[in-house]
């Protein structure tokens, strides 16, 4: 299989090393040349700097992985030439191409993962299970927390120059850490309707907003929130769901998840020892954690495994391009709710 990456930078990176652990070796890197890391990882690798260059060495697969504003500029043709795309998130940064991106799809035929790597997460996947099971019951909110310091995430490279905090590469914090845009979407269903804040209240000098605070209305009714920020120090990225019957309580830190399902009604009334505690004793409460010697890359290396599979024509994807699209409409329509100041309907 001989895959071509776009874009070199840490998540490209990545994903070559993760290619190289699952026994890939026919690999071509498109690249500029701007990326702020040594180069010395990359010189077995022959390299194109000229895209149709790149792909006339017909690849079977493209890995899109250069800064959001310029991922059409690369995954566009890539399509039409019939490759299948890894393509990184969001998937760009304006809705203003998408239908070009979708018609060059439907004629090349490839098929599109789109890299939310948190689909790949083991109690991520437990928590769609167990709710597909209804284990807490009716979903009623949802809430996600996740903030980090934007200064310590790349610290080889001047932060305010990376693409997380330049508009013009489609950075700022609602596009660059919507992951749990996707991920509520997968667990919880659509949303039909958003409002934002955003503001840039930090001491980071950006120009780009840092702190984002938005409420979401699901389909089913439930009621969300989302926070997110660059400026959290020790970072934090976390989620609870409240249903009718329990509650999911999951952490990124540890990536534990757990469980609690309340007991069963009597006669539609209260559960017997309503009236004798105020809060789920320890022992009600079952706890799911990740397989042992878990660690971050796990899910990046079994996002890759997949991809492998769908280039093969072994699986489907199973994170979609249509799924993609959503989480970029609905950062979009956190953007705009936060400028016009008003509920945003989708």
């Amino acid at each position: 299989m001989k895959v071509l990456i776009a874009g070199l930078g840490s998540i490209g990176r990545r994903h070559l090393r993760n290619l190289l652990a699952l026994g890939e070796r026919d690999i071509i890197l498109y690249r500029t040349h701007r990326s702020t890391l040594p180069d010395d990882e990359l010189v077995a690798f022959p390299v194109e700097t000229d895209l149709a260059a790149a792909l006339d060495r017909k690849p079977d697969a493209v890995i899109v992985a250069n800064p959001t504003s310029l991922h059409l500029d690369v995954a566009i043709p890539a399509a039409d030439g019939g490759c299948h795309l890894l393509l990184e998130k969001p998937i760009v940064h304006s809705l203003e191409r998408v239908e070009e991106l979708k018609s060059a799809v439907r004629r090349g035929g490839g098929k599109v993962l789109v890299g939310f790597q948190f689909r790949f997460h083991p109690t991520l996947r437990k928590a769609a299970e167990l709710l597909a099971e209804g284990a807490v019951g009716r979903v009623l909110s949802v809430r996600a927390h996740w903030g980090e310091y934007l200064p310590a995430w790349h610290p080889w490279e001047d932060y305010r120059q990376g693409y997380a905090a330049r508009a013009d590469l489609g950075g700022g914090v609602i596009l660059t850490l919507c992951h749990p845009l996707d991920y509520l979407h997968w667990l919880i269903g659509e949303v039909d309707a958003l409002w934002a804040f955003t503001a840039s209240l930090g001491d980071l000098g950006l120009s780009v907003e840092d702190t984002a605070e938005i409420g979401l209305r699901f389909a089913s009714g439930a009621l969300g929130s989302l926070h997110l920020d660059y400026n959290q120090q020790p970072v934090a990225h976390r989620m609870e769901i409240v249903g009718t019957r329990g509650t999911l309580q999951w952490d990124n830190a540890d990536g534990i998840l757990r469980l609690y399902k309340a007991p069963a009604l009597e006669n539609g009334g209260l559960p017997p020892q309503a009236q004798k505690q105020s809060s789920a004793p320890q022992n009600a409460w079952r706890t799911f954690s990740p397989p042992e010697g878990f660690e971050r890359n796990a899910m990046f290396l079994d996002e890759m495994r997949h991809f492998l599979s769908v280039v093969r024509g072994e699986a489907e994807p199973l994170c979609t391009l249509t799924d993609g699209i959503r989480a970029l409409e609905l950062a979009l329509a956190a953007h705009r709710s936060a400028k016009q100041g008003e509920l945003v309907r989708l």
